[in-house]
């Protein structure tokens, strides 16, 4: 099966030598020019993914789209996916690849928009999804054991034969029909990994931080279930899993970011000079605004927008979170 991997990030690059290592045929494209020639000379990525080794197998493009794919990835962070999608559609394919996946976990700033729907309204008429759950892109590009969901609307056989083309000894491949749920669960445990980390900055303790983790699935299944996502998902790898993980991993940048804020580092000074992207800060701004748009409740949300955009001190969230009016649990909004 021949896979194209357009961008050349993390998690875009650990994806890309996954799949060559399963004997995929794979090209990975970065959007610069120059990184694609440090690629090919190098023969690993020294610049986001330092210290994995390149497959023989792995190909990697400095010019156009390649013209011919049965599936095309998009490793990219939310704010550059609409220009991947028409980087792509200007592209002179041979024929439109038979499906396109998202790696991004956020949701687009201003329009609100999952990542699949700003894929269908820049590439319409194909198949879309994503590829999603709790994985590290270090591990999974050292072979480390992980599971993933590969969350499509459509129920084609050929899902199910990408399903079995990603797949390997160290990389289990789930499918799902639950697009709306596999990508809100990734984008929402973003934000509350930054929380989470914030409470770790603080100093907290771990009963703190399993009570907010707790809380913050509570929210997300709640917020989820508002706007369409089917709640077992939402327990699934695509919600809980990566929650778990991105809210105590020690290769967060999201919990990295929150921990930093929660010891008295500024916003500015935090994303000064950034070369990797904290999805979670973003993420947090535009689901904000999709809650005010939808009269949805979300207080841990509420409260991490308030420390990021309106200079709220994280200690001073965290205590508006804990002396909220008391609720029966099963029941709190």
């Amino acid at each position: 099966m021949k896979f194209v991997v357009l961008g050349a990030g993390a998690w875009g690059t650990a994806v890309a030598v996954h799949l060559a290592r399963v004997g995929q045929e794979v090209t990975l494209v970065p959007r610069r020019e120059e990184h694609a020639a440090a690629l090919e000379v190098d023969r690993e990525n020294r610049e986001y993914l330092p210290g994995i080794g390149f497959p023989q197998e792995l190909r990697v493009s400095q010019g156009p789209v390649p013209r011919e794919t049965d599936v095309m990835l998009l490793g990219t962070p939310m704010a550059g996916l609409r220009d991947w999608c028409r980087r792509a559609r200007n592209a002179k394919l041979a024929s439109p690849p038979r499906l396109v996946l998202s790696l991004a976990k956020g949701i687009e700033a201003g329009t609100h928009l999952r990542a699949s729907e700003v894929i269908s309204a820049e590439l319409p008429g194909i198949d879309v999804g994503t590829l999603t759950g709790p994985s590290f892109a270090d591990e999974v590009a050292r072979g480390l054991p992980a599971a993933l969901v590969l969350a499509t609307a459509s129920h084609s056989e050929f899902a199910g034969q990408v399903q079995v083309a990603l797949s390997g000894p160290s990389f289990r491949v789930y499918t799902s029909s639950d697009v709306v749920g596999a990508e809100l669960g990734g984008a929402l445990k973003n934000i509350y990994a930054i929380a989470s980390g914030c409470s770790d900055g603080l100093r907290l303790g771990e009963n703190t931080r399993a009570a907010l983790m707790t809380r913050a699935l509570a929210e997300m299944i709640r917020l989820g279930n508002a706007l369409g996502a089917r709640t077992e998902t939402l327990y699934g790898l695509s919600g809980f899993g990566d929650l778990v993980l991105t809210c105590g991993g020690r290769l967060s940048r999201n919990h990295e970011f929150g921990r930093r804020l929660g010891e008295g580092a500024t916003i500015d000074e935090l994303l000064k000079g950034r070369k990797t992207v904290v999805e979670g800060y973003r993420t947090a701004e535009s689901m904000h605004g999709l809650c005010r748009e939808r009269g949805l409740d979300a207080p841990i949300l509420e409260q991490i927008y308030k420390v990021l955009f309106e200079g709220m001190r994280p200690a001073h969230a965290l205590h508006a979170l804990m002396t909220r009016g008391l609720r029966r649990e099963t029941d709190e909004r």
